[in-house]
């Protein structure tokens, strides 16, 4: 492979995946994270958005990208862009990355981004890191949260090494282990990051910037697959990533049947029903409301743990919650050590109680 001039890339890109017209909120947050790292870069490095669709479909959202931290936009409009297709897709991320060379690409670890991401990674012959949960550029930080979880390995490290390569960090071996991986003779760096991990910028209404057109060099035979329909499922569609209030059942409920109060809580709560894999795996509830580390990680203001132990992957999907309220018999269990309030108790009698006391409290709030 030949060397690469480290010096022809910069800027951090962040692959701003858009639905139907519609920025995924998991963009968003990578625009925080992207502005936070360019910041540490130096060098006068930007944050810019990438924005691929017909242009019908995405006209108008650099706007939201500009106020959510971006620097610049960048456009790829065309009409065989409409609907995602991986060929297409990775046929015009891959010019776009020829021609302005960014050094590092963010991508959200959605269906889309896990699909179009290590394509583009073979496309560019770089390395991809799937699934991070923590990134950084300075080696002070890295070894500060390094030191705050001790299962990762600061012997190699120099704090006053100048060297700012992308520091991706993973859950590895069922979440046991912290994998910290770089990309050293390579450009540009590349990882996927699971929604709900990242924190957005606080928006600038007005907030302006660069906005850049590509054209794209794209045609039918470029694209193997054909879309002849679009279905979309009847079924009820769980937002686990968007919630506010998130009501989590575990193996305590005993039985399939005791999702039927965990519904109930999460109506007169206002919030969603979520789920430890041990109840997905048992085959009580479908994998759309798993939370952890093999399902979607949240970070809710309010996170209801309704008979769960609290196994290390699935702490990992959700103890960054806002206010983590753990129900469970088991006085020992590993939850309680993260929760903010625990209540130690059966939740089929704890339950009923706390929704007593919501209405008495919407009774007084009239």
């Amino acid at each position: 492979m030949s060397e690469v001039n480290f010096n022809e890339y910069k800027n951090i890109w962040v692959f701003a995946e858009q639905r139907d017209g519609k920025l995924m909120n998991v963009a968003l947050e990578l625009i925080g994270e992207g502005h936070n790292l360019s910041r540490d870069l130096g060098n006068d490095a930007k944050v810019a958005a990438l924005i691929i669709g017909a242009k019908e479909d995405v006209e108008g959202l650099e706007k939201e990208c500009f106020e959510y931290g971006a620097d610049m936009v960048y456009f790829v409009e065309h009409p065989l862009l409409k609907h995602f297709t991986t060929d297409a897709y990775c046929k015009v991320i891959t010019q776009a990355i020829q021609t302005y060379k960014p050094e590092i690409i963010l991508y959200g670890a959605t269906h889309i981004g896990r699909d179009l991401a290590p394509r583009v990674a073979g496309r560019a012959n770089v390395g991809l890191t799937a699934d991070c949960t923590h990134l950084d550029v300075k080696v002070a930080n890295y070894i500060k949260f390094a030191n705050e979880n001790t299962t990762l390995n600061t012997a190699t490290l120099n704090p006053d090494d100048p060297d700012t390569k992308l520091k991706m960090t993973r859950p590895a071996f069922g979440g046991n282990l912290m994998a910290t991986i770089v990309s050293p003779t390579s450009r540009p760096q590349m990882a996927t990051v699971r929604p709900g991990v990242m924190q957005k910028l606080e928006p600038k209404p007005g907030a302006t910037g660069e906005v850049i057109r590509m054209e794209a060099d794209l045609a039918e035979e470029d694209i193997r697959i054909k879309i002849l329909d679009i279905v979309k499922s009847t079924k009820e569609l769980v937002s686990l990533t968007d919630a506010d209030i998130i009501c989590s059942g575990g193996r305590g409920l005993g039985d399939p049947s005791g999702f039927e109060l965990i519904k109930k809580f999460a109506d007169k709560v206002g919030g969603v029903v979520g789920s430890s894999r041990a109840c997905v795996d048992a085959g009580w509830i479908s994998h759309d409301h798993q939370v952890g580390q093999t399902g979607t990680t949240v970070k809710p203001k309010i996170y209801f743990a309704c008979g769960i132990s609290g196994a290390i992957q699935h702490l990992a999907g959700m103890q960054n919650s806002g206010c983590i309220v753990a129900i469970n018999k088991d006085p020992d269990a590993p939850i309680f050590e993260v929760a903010d309030y625990g209540i130690v108790g059966d939740l089929y009698k704890v339950i009923p109680e706390i929704m007593e006391a919501w209405d008495k409290a919407e009774e007084l709030a009239k």
